[in-house]
C-alpha cells in the first residue's frame, strides 16, 4: 500500500468514529436534532472559539508576570500563571459544556482585573501576589453569594437596556 491510500483509510476510519459513531453517542446528550444542529457543526464552533480565545494563554500570563519581571519584582510567576491559566479556561469550559448543553459559551480569565491586579495592587499598592490572590478568592465567594440570591436579579435589573447594548457592542468592537 502507498502513502496515499493508507491516509485515505485512516482519515474515512476517523471520520466515521468521530462524525457518525461519537455524533450519534453525543447527539443522545446534546440533542443535536432537537436544536437543528450536528457533531460536525458542533466540534467546527468548538474550534473556531478555541481559536478566538486562544490570545488568553499567553496575554494573562504575561501581564499578571509583569511584563517579565519575575516574582522577584513583585510579579507572579510565568510559568505558574501559564498553567494555572490553562488548567482554569479547561475546566470551565468541560463545565459549562456539559452542564449549559443547550447553549455553552467559551470561559476563560478576564483581561482587564488581570491588569489591575498586576499594575494597581501589587506594583501600585505593594501588595504580595498572595495577598492579592487571596483578595480574589473572596471577591469570588461574594460573587458566587449575590450569583445565587435574589441580589443577582436585582442589580442585572437595575442596569438600561441601553446600557446592556452598549456595553454588548462596546466589547464587541473591542474584540
Amino acid at each position: 500500500m502507498n502513502k496515499i491510500v493508507i491516509h485515505k483509510v485512516f482519515v474515512t476510519r476517523i471520520k466515521y468514529y468521530l462524525l457518525l459513531k461519537g455524533g450519534k453517542m453525543l447527539d443522545k446528550y446534546f440533542e443535536y436534532k432537537k436544536h437543528k444542529t450536528d457533531f460536525k457543526t458542533e466540534v467546527i464552533a468548538g474550534t473556531t472559539t478555541f481559536l478566538t480565545m486562544a490570545y488568553i494563554m499567553f496575554l494573562n500570563p504575561f501581564i499578571l508576570s509583569g511584563e517579565f519581571a519575575g516574582p522577584e519584582k513583585g510579579f507572579f510567576d510565568f510559568g505558574a500563571v501559564y498553567t494555572a491559566t490553562i488548567l482554569a479556561t479547561a475546566l470551565a469550559c468541560f463545565i459549562m459544556a456539559f452542564y449549559g448543553k443547550t447553549w455553552p459559551i467559551g470561559l476563560a480569565p478576564g483581561m482587564g482585573i488581570n491588569a489591575f491586579v498586576a499594575f494597581g495592587v501589587c506594583a501600585g499598592m505593594g501588595y504580595t501576589p498572595q495577598e492579592a490572590l487571596g483578595a480574589v478568592l473572596v471577591a469570588g465567594i461574594l460573587f458566587l453569594i449575590i450569583s445565587l440570591t435574589p441580589i443577582r436579579a436585582w442589580l442585572i435589573n437595575s442596569i438600561p437596556k441601553s446600557l446592556k447594548l452598549g456595553i454588548g457592542a462596546g466589547i464587541g468592537l473591542f474584540l
